[in-house]
Order: C-alpha cells, then sequence, then structure tokens
C-alpha cells in the first residue's frame, strides 16, 4: 500500500481517549503529524485523510499488499496468531466468534484447522480483496463497516479485534458496538502496537509501524483509559507481547520514511518459515525467553487486553 496523496483532503480530530483539543506534534513523518493529548498523554494522527477515516484507503489499496504470496503464506503458517489464539483459549474455549478486520482470514482459518467443532466464525473487513481470499478458504464473511453491519444483539461469544484499533477515527464507538453484540459473559480481544515498546523507545518515529494509517498510538494507560470508558465491560486481562528483533535492527540500520510493503511481507514469511524450523529450537528458546522478559516489563512490540461482557 501507498500513501495518500498530496491533494487528499485532511480531516482534524480530538483525542481519540479522551476528547481534549489536540496539542503541539511530537512526531513528523512525511504526511503524518503525531500529537499528544495534553490531557491523558494519548498519541494519535492529526490531522488525517480523509480516506483513512472513511475507509476507501483499503477498499483501493489492499490487495497488491494483503494478497502478496509472501503475505497469504505468512498469515495461514500454523506458527501465525500463536501468541493471538493463547490469549483467546485462555478465555474462549467454545461459541460464536467475529473478527473484525479479518484481513485474509488466517486467525479464524487457524480456529476451524486447529480446533474443529469449537467454533461458528464470522470475519468482518472493508477491504474486498483481502475478504476474496478468504472467503475462497471457505470462511463466513461480511463485507461492511462493522459500525454499519446489521448483527443481532447479545449473539457472540467473542469480538476480535487484532492489529484494528490503531487503524480507528474514533475506536471507541467501535469498542461499544462490540459490547453491544457480545452475550453477557462473553469476551472482546485487542491487539495493537505498544507505544512504550522497546522498538519505539530506541528508534523513535523511525519505527516502521509509526505509519500514515495509524491513527492512534496506545500505551497501557491509554489503552486502559479507553476501554473503562465502555460501562458493560471489565477489564480481566491485559498484558505486552510480540517481539521482532529483526525490525528493530533493519529500521536502526537503514531507516525509511516507509519501509515496502512487499519487504514487510517478505519479512513475515521470512520469520515464520524460522519459527517453524525444528533445526532453529534453541535459538527460538533464547528467542522466546527475551520475548518474555520484554513483556513483564511492558516493553514488548504490542499490547493485548481482555475484556469481559458484563
Amino acid at each position: 500500500m501507498t500513501p495518500a496523496t498530496d491533494a487528499s483532503p485532511v480531516q482534524s480530530r480530538r483525542c481519540p481517549v479522551c476528547q481534549a483539543e489536540p496539542g503541539a506534534p511530537v512526531w513528523i513523518k512525511g504526511r503524518l503529524r503525531v500529537v499528544q493529548c495534553p490531557g491523558c498523554s494519548m498519541r494519535y494522527a492529526n490531522p488525517v485523510d480523509a480516506e483513512l477515516v472513511n475507509g476507501d484507503f483499503y477498499h483501493h489499496l489492499a490487495g497488491p499488499f494483503y494478497l502478496s504470496p509472501d503475505k497469504t503464506a505468512g498469515d495461514y503458517a500454523t506458527i501465525r496468531f500463536a501468541r493471538e489464539r493463547c490469549i483467546f483459549r485462555r478465555h474462549c474455549l467454545s461459541g460464536r466468534v467475529l473478527d473484525v478486520g479479518c484481513s485474509t482470514g488466517g486467525f479464524l482459518h487457524s480456529l476451524n484447522r486447529l480446533f474443529p467443532g469449537d467454533y461458528d466464525v464470522l470475519g468482518m473487513d472493508v477491504a474486498g480483496p483481502a475478504l476474496d481470499y478468504a472467503k475462497q478458504q471457505g470462511l463466513s464473511v461480511i463485507r461492511q463497516p462493522f459500525l454499519d453491519a446489521s448483527l443481532a444483539p447479545s449473539t457472540f461469544d467473542a469480538v476480535t479485534f487484532w492489529a484494528v484499533l490503531e487503524h480507528l477515527s474514533d475506536p471507541l464507538a467501535f469498542l461499544a458496538h462490540a459490547a453491544s453484540l457480545i452475550k453477557p459473559g462473553g469476551h472482546c480481544f485487542v491487539l495493537v502496537p505498544n507505544l512504550d515498546s522497546l522498538a519505539v523507545r530506541f528508534l523513535g518515529s523511525r519505527y516502521r509501524y509509526i505509519m500514515d494509517e495509524h491513527l492512534n498510538y496506545f500505551s497501557r494507560p491509554t489503552l486502559l483509559q479507553l476501554t473503562r470508558q465502555i460501562s458493560e465491560f471489565a477489564v480481566v486481562a491485559i498484558e505486552s507481547t510480540h517481539f521482532n528483533p529483526l525490525v528493530l535492527w533493519q529500521d536502526w540500520r537503514s531507516p525509511q520514511e516507509r519501509v515496502p510493503d512487499a519487504d514487510r511481507a517478505k519479512l513475515l514469511r521470512k520469520t515464520t518459515g524460522w519459527k517453524e524450523s525444528p533445526a532453529l529450537l534453541p535459538a527460538r528458546w533464547a528467542y522466546s525467553a527475551v520475548e518474555l522478559l520484554l513483556g513483564k516489563v511492558n516493553l514488548a512490540d504490542n499490547l493485548t487486553i481482555v475484556l469481559r461482557r458484563r
């Protein structure tokens, strides 16, 4: 995917967490302007291209990236989504699952493959080519914006937002709608990049995931503050997870305003292949120990939070 052109209209935003007026920019990277809220310290993009807000960006630019052979091979590798599945299975062993922003369907496909009969899965996205691919893999999908979809309330045991809330102009509205769709006792799962990660602390805006498509940059406190505004949800778990040392190394050695999507897809395929290689088992043990340690001190690449519907 390529960023929006200079001719794209832009929209101004208030803080997505506390609705305060924006402060001064803390990062400037190409067209991207990231400001810090003077009230809650949330960092977020402002202003943003209108097509990133209304979803048009994903309609017409998703194909070349999401459907590249490297990306689909990475998404459907056995090891892919292993951490997400582990977190998910701690709280949801069966039931009806809605994956919002499902992309090519890798997570839902892995649930069906590894736990046959346990789940009734449904995917949703606005990226048409990616949804076409998911449907070809036998998944049920909805091609509609989440807030516009006609879904019956209190009918899902779980709603997942894997790497979604960072893309949204109004993440609070998505969480509120998710709460209305989940049965009492059901769960909502969220994964977002971690603003306090080792990579961000070391690289700052040079980090490749400080990018046009990411409108929100959550820390543990701001993610908690956002989710606690939904009274129907109770926070049952929050942790820091994932670590990719190759990304940190590459971005430090050769910082680019934007890492080409093809390069990101190749790295995904390469790292998933390494994780599946029996010859690299000792190296994976060492890597897992480092990742666990970083997670314990909130320095891993991502944050995950699990919410239970009261």
